[in-house]
C-alpha cells in the first residue's frame, strides 16, 4: 500500500504542475503546443512507468480543457508521447531512450493522429502531417529540459533511490 500511495502522491505533483505551468504554451494554427506537458512526460515515465505517465498525461489535457487552456489535440499528443518514453524506459532503462520516445511518440505519431483528429473530430481539415513540425518542436523543446534536467543535476540517482522504494 505505501508504493501505491508513493507513486500517486508524485503522480498528483507532477500534474498540478503539469497544469500549473500550462500557461506557457506555443500557438500554432489550432493546436497549443505545450513542452512543459513533455517535460513532465518524461519525468513521469522514467520515475512511474509508462501506465503513470500515460494517466498523468490524460488528467494534465483533461483538466487544461475543462479550464478552457487546452484542445482535444492535447489527448493524441500528450498520451502517445507518455507511452512511448514509459515503454522505452521500461526496456531501455535509459533517460535518453526515454525522451527519445517522447520525440517519436509525440512528434511523429501524435502529430499523425492530431491531423486525423483535427480534420474529422473537430471540423478543421488539415492535411495528415499538419501538427508533426509543431508537435516535434514542443516535444524537443519539453524532452529537451528533462534530458538537461537529468545531465545536469543528481536528479536521476535519486529518483532511481525512489524507484527502489516504489
Amino acid at each position: 500500500m505505501k508504493n501505491v500511495s508513493l507513486k500517486l502522491s508524485i503522480s498528483g505533483l507532477l500534474i498540478a504542475l503539469g497544469v500549473v505551468l500550462s500557461t506557457f504554451y506555443i500557438p500554432f494554427g489550432v493546436s497549443k503546443c505545450f513542452p512543459v506537458q513533455h517535460f513532465i512526460n518524461v519525468i513521469g515515465a522514467v520515475m512511474l512507468g509508462p501506465a503513470y505517465a500515460v494517466i498523468n498525461a490524460f488528467l494534465i489535457s483533461l483538466i487544461r480543457n475543462m479550464l478552457g487552456m487546452g484542445s482535444l489535440l492535447a489527448f493524441p499528443g500528450s498520451m502517445i508521447g507518455a507511452a512511448l518514453a514509459g515503454l522505452f524506459y521500461h526496456f531501455f532503462s535509459n533517460h535518453r531512450i526515454a525522451c527519445l520516445g517522447e520525440l517519436i511518440g509525440t512528434g511523429l505519431i501524435g502529430g499523425v493522429v492530431a491531423g486525423l483528429v483535427a480534420s474529422y473530430v473537430m471540423g478543421n481539415p488539415v492535411g495528415l502531417f499538419f501538427f508533426i513540425i509543431p508537435f516535434g518542436i514542443s516535444a524537443l523543446v519539453g524532452s529537451g529540459f528533462s534530458l538537461i534536467l537529468f545531465e545536469v543535476t543528481d536528479l536521476l540517482k535519486i529518483m532511481r533511490g525512489w524507484k527502489e522504494k516504489i
